[in-house]
């Protein structure tokens, strides 16, 4: 069995690049964050699931940001929950993250998702396919970033994508590639999905019955594809609400008690000094691994 391992999230709205920096290097020095997020949005939303063209203000490029809190830190790996998958041209993601990977120091976790937001495509005149052909646009996606990763020159004939001779160089630290995590719960596609080419799951909201649902449906395509269900770990996450402490704590709970061995907390603002350090005292400790 997996041990539950403990990161959190800082959603980069709304929020200077100081205060931000300061809880990531607050978090770094903190051992029992083993891992840290960012969200990929263009520009600021009301919450994780609503579209914000009422929402104006800062929001910060992920992968930049990202790969300055890299810099900044020694010891956290480091992803965006998830990527929008829509929002980069494969190849170049593929680049950017293994570029992100060698800063790090080999301590990135490609976390991407098919995207969705209606009105960050609409504003930037990002086309907005189907769901059932962004779900395919992200499994090409995924195939060419781990032949990127792992090949001198690669070619690429996808009913979406298309590569001749591409080459990424340098090649990510980590050896064959980057774990990658894919974010999204369609039962039909995208957990397929899951099960073919992830090595992280990331659960998106939902409570913990759903969750057993979902994780049923993704044994039967690991079962169908011959694949190991325990090769794949599992991800939540649960924000963290100060006011009501044990209410994000009994949330946590339910999710780590469903299967859930990769928490992320996600935290409020405003950022700064000591944010990381109440998660660490206040609230990890009072969330029990699944015995």
């Amino acid at each position: 069995m997996r041990r539950l391992r403990f990161g959190f999230k800082t959603p980069q709205q709304h929020a200077s690049y100081d205060d931000l920096l300061t809880i990531w290097r607050e978090a770094d020095e903190i051992s029992v964050f083993e891992h840290g997020w960012l969200f990929d949005h263009l520009n600021p939303v009301a919450t994780s699931a609503d579209p914000g063209p009422a929402e104006v203000g800062p929001c910060f490029e992920a992968w930049t940001l990202l790969t300055a809190l890299a810099a900044q830190t020694r010891r956290l790996r480091l992803g965006l929950m998830t990527a929008g998958n829509t929002y980069r041209d494969p190849a170049l993601h593929a680049q950017i993250a293994a570029t992100a990977d060698v800063i790090s120091g080999g301590r990135i976790d490609f976390g991407i998702g098919a995207g969705w937001n209606e009105f960050e495509h609409a504003s930037r005149g990002i086309p907005l396919p189907s769901a059932s052909a962004r779900i395919h646009r992200l499994e090409e996606a995924v195939i060419i970033a781990k032949r990127l990763w792992t090949e001198d020159a690669v070619d690429f004939d996808g009913r979406y994508y298309r590569l001749a001779g591409a080459r990424v160089e340098p090649k990510p630290v980590q050896r064959p590639h980057p774990p990658v995590v894919i974010g999204g719960g369609g039962e039909q596609l995208t957990l397929r999905v899951v099960a073919k080419h992830a090595d992280i799951w990331n659960y998106v909201g939902g409570d913990a019955e759903t969750l057993r649902h979902k994780l049923d449906v993704l044994r039967r395509h690991c079962a169908e594809i011959g694949r190991d269900f325990a090769e794949i770990e599992i991800s939540a996450q649960q924000r963290v609400d100060f006011d009501d402490p044990a209410r994000s704590v009994a949330g946590a709970q339910a999710l780590v008690d469903a299967g859930v061995t990769h928490l992320i907390l996600i935290l409020s603002r405003p950022y700064g000094t000591g944010l990381a350090a109440r998660v660490a005292t206040e609230v990890i400790p009072r969330i029990r691994p699944l015995a």
